[in-house]
């Protein structure tokens, strides 16, 4: 079966020029042309005609760092720890729906998804983007993900079989526990090289893990056919550490200095900066006041370095990817993080390409995905919006009309069946 969009303007993720009255031709899940409507040699017959009514398309939007199973903007601590354990996974259904109808059709999780989630996705139980799953972070005793207070309370959620701890100390421990995440379905390891914003005992300058153990985690996903390791990292002494080991992407990187900045060029490490993510600490502590104390004044600390950082690291030419930390932000708000991104810098197209090419490159998928190219993924959105002339536009999801994953209609306010009065602007 083959589906054609037409009357559209084409923005494919590679950074050049915009495609002007333009169409896109897919057969099944693959997309099969991409030009003028009269360069596509269209088929004779079962083809499903979409007219975008000259709205934008792009390849569907990446999203290399999520939490889905949380979103702590919507309960404190005391509302968290009376949830039913099961009803959290009828949470995320919500979660995952609203992704994918942000325009989000593909995410990297950095922890606390379980493989069961995401076959209910691949299983179509459930809505929601396709998914790489860390599963659960590697911490240290007392480090950023060892949620024991100072009460002697421990508040760490609870293991369960495709969900074990995450703590580790020492080689021998740090090396077991790579293993035991890659059994419970990993694609990707998750390490907190370094403390953080949101954990009660630390502070995000704190080093975790040597050098020695953040190369074990790197050996030891090597050995499953490549898998990469992601690090939450926001000091520039365990960024550095995490770069040196062979890490493949840095999370967050607050404290970026020039040092960590230049080995991240020679490395090409990509950089995900979750700029989103302690604004939304500063919103949940203001609308919902479901932020600890220590969660704020961190917060307040760092904002400002971490723009100046992020600045920093793309006028170098460091590899950025897209990735908001959502669950610290509300789900279905992620493209806000595109205006954050040109506020340091890059141009609408940069933020677009970031978020489709380079997001793609970060999860390994670019053969597959980012970008609107003959025998790629059919993953497309279309907005109603120019996002180059407002890149912000795309923060509103009535704006985005369209979402398709792998050719199949996900969310329609375009056509008829989809809405009987859209109107472009």
């Amino acid at each position: 079966m083959y589906t054609l969009v037409k009357n559209a303007t084409v923005i494919d993720g590679n950074g050049g020029q915009p495609l002007v009255n333009a169409a896109v031709l897919m057969k099944g899940e693959r997309i099969e042309a991409v030009g003028t409507l009269d360069q596509i040699k269209q088929p004779d017959a079962n083809v499903d005609v979409i007219d975008a009514r000259g709205g934008f398309v792009l390849p569907g939007m990446i999203d290399c760092h999520v939490h889905m199973m949380i979103e702590w903007a919507r309960a404190g601590l005391e509302k968290r720890l009376a949830t039913p354990f099961s009803l959290r996974f009828y949470q995320a259904s919500d979660y995952l729906k609203r992704t994918l109808h942000a325009g989000i059709t593909s995410v990297r999780d950095a922890g606390f998804t379980d493989v069961g989630v995401k076959e209910a996705v691949e299983q179509r139980l459930i809505s929601g983007p396709r998914m790489q799953i860390s599963v659960i972070p590697l911490t240290t005793t007392g480090g950023h993900g060892d949620a024991w207070m100072r009460s002697g309370i421990d508040v760490t959620d609870v293991s369960y079989p495709t969900m074990p701890s995450g703590i580790c100390d020492g080689p021998d421990q740090v090396r077991k526990k790579v293993r035991e995440v890659l059994r419970a379905g990993a694609d990707i390891i998750k390490v907190h090289a370094t403390d953080g914003v949101t954990s009660p005992t630390d502070h995000p300058e704190f080093t975790q893990f040597s050098r020695e153990e953040l190369e074990i985690m790197v050996q030891e996903a090597a050995f499953r056919r490549g898998v990469k390791v992601m690090a939450h990292a926001q000091g520039a002494e365990g960024i550095k550490n995490a770069v040196r080991a062979g890490i493949h992407s840095i999370e967050h990187g607050i404290y970026l200095d020039d040092e960590a900045i230049e080995l991240m060029c020679e490395n090409k490490t990509f950089l995900v900066p979750t700029l989103l993510a302690p604004i939304g600490v500063l919103e949940a502590a203001e609308k919902s006041g479901t932020m600890p104390e220590h969660a704020i004044e961190k917060t307040r600390e760092v904002i400002e370095i971490h723009r100046e950082s992020m600045a920093k690291a793309h006028k170098a030419g460091v590899k950025i990817a897209m990735g908001t930390d959502a669950g610290v932000i509300p789900h279905g708000t992620n493209l806000r993080e595109l205006s954050l991104m040109c506020q340091i810098g890059m141009t609408s197209m940069e933020a677009i390409v970031a978020t489709t090419k380079t997001a793609a490159e970060c999860l390994g998928w670019d053969d597959r995905l980012g970008t609107i190219e003959k025998g790629k993924l059919a993953d497309l959105i279309i907005a109603k919006t120019d996002p180059i002339a407002d890149i912000q536009s795309l923060e509103h999801p009535d704006n985005i009309v369209m979402v398709m994953k792998g050719g199949r209609i996900e969310k329609d306010l375009l056509t008829a069946k989809g809405s009987q009065s859209l109107h472009l602007v």
